[in-house]
This record gives structure tokens, C-alpha cells and sequence, in this order.
């Protein structure tokens, strides 16, 4: 997994839909990251309701007429199995971060390798990692909001976000970069500004 290619799709997708055309503040983009925190707290409370339904998805996708998913098949078992879920706004919240580093051209290379292998770079982020365990699901996501707000520079900001978000799916045992995957496509096969204001 390369961290900056994917922060080049994001942000490639994000431009071809219109979220880039006009200027806007760091506080503009970390605001929607926010926004997508809190999505994954609602659907965190519907309990099982609020997961994705991997198993679904995967069994409705491989059954596609001859073997080719067309787009609005995929479409049609993403929202039935995984729009809506945990899985997807924590997706989401790492699109948004990886959007923005590709706007600010924030380099992730440094977050590549032990972190998404075994989720321990360095010392702090194994702190993190036995504190975010101890966490229930709102507090993590507050402590991702604090981090989000901290007053760090955008760089530290993101990175750091990334890394806690990556710590809270391993907790939850979401393989998160699948689920990217699946909301990346998702993403690339919607209306300019995903029929939103902005």
C-alpha cells in the first residue's frame, strides 16, 4: 500500500467532482472530517445495525452477471450492504484527510510500512494505541476531534489523524484499506459534489 497514492486518488476524484474549484480554509476541510466522526457515531449506535455487511457485499459482487460488475450493480450492493456504516464514515474520514493532504501536497511516505503492518512506528503511537483500547467508541472518536482541533500544523494534523484512524479500525477489526477501496469507487461513480452544496 502506497499512503501517497492513495492521497493522490482522493484528491483527484475530489477535483473531478467539484469539491476544489473555489478556494477553501483547512478549518473548511477538517470541519467535514468532523462531520464524518460524528456519522460514524450514529452508526457506531445502532450497534450491529450500523456495520457493514462485508459478507454480503462480497458474495453479491462475485455473483455479478459473467463475472463483470457494472457500475450500477455496484452501486445498487454498496448502498444495500455498506452505506451508512461504520466502515464507510471511517472510510470516509480517511478520504477527507488523504483529499486534503493531496490538496496541501502533504507527503504520507513517512507513514508507510510498520504502521499499517503492525500498527507501531514509534512510541507514541504505541501509547496511543493501549490508550485508544481503553476507549469506548465516542471517546476515540473525540480524541480523533481533538487532534483534528489540536492547533498543530496541517501536516501534523493530518498525519497524526490518519494514524489514529488506521488504530481505531485494527480495534475494531475493520480492514479499513478495503474498505477505502470500495468507497474510493463509490466516490468516482457519483454526481459532481455528490449532489451536495458543498
Amino acid at each position: 500500500m502506497n499512503l501517497n497514492e492513495l492521497r493522490d486518488r482522493a484528491y483527484k476524484t475530489a477535483c473531478e467532482h467539484g469539491f476544489h474549484d473555489e478556494e477553501l480554509s483547512n478549518e473548511h476541510f477538517i470541519c467535514l472530517v468532523i462531520s464524518e466522526l460524528m456519522e460514524a457515531v450514529e452508526a457506531d449506535r445502532q450497534g450491529q445495525d450500523g456495520r457493514a455487511n462485508v459478507v454480503g457485499f462480497e458474495t453479491c459482487i462475485k455473483n455479478a452477471y459473467q463475472g463483470i460488475v457494472r457500475d450500477d450493480w455496484f452501486l445498487k450492493v454498496y448502498r444495500a450492504d455498506i452505506k451508512g456504516s461504520v466502515e464507510e464514515e471511517l472510510s470516509d474520514v480517511t478520504i477527507r484527510l488523504l483529499d486534503l493532504a493531496g490538496l496541501r501536497k502533504i507527503d504520507l511516505s513517512e507513514l508507510q510500512g510498520p504502521l499499517f503492518d503492525k500498527l507501531n512506528i514509534t512510541p507514541e503511537f504505541i501509547s496511543w494505541e493501549f490508550q485508544l483500547k481503553e476507549m469506548s467508541f465516542t471517546e476515540r472518536m473525540f480524541f480523533l476531534c481533538s487532534l483534528l482541533t489540536s492547533g498543530e500544523s496541517i501536516e501534523d494534523v493530518v498525519r497524526s489523524s490518519i494514524v489514529v484512524t488506521f488504530l481505531n479500525a485494527n480495534i475494531l477489526r475493520i480492514d479499513l484499506l478495503w474498505h477505502i477501496e470500495q468507497k474510493q469507487r463509490y466516490n468516482e461513480l457519483r454526481p459532481v459534489m455528490h449532489g451536495k452544496k458543498y
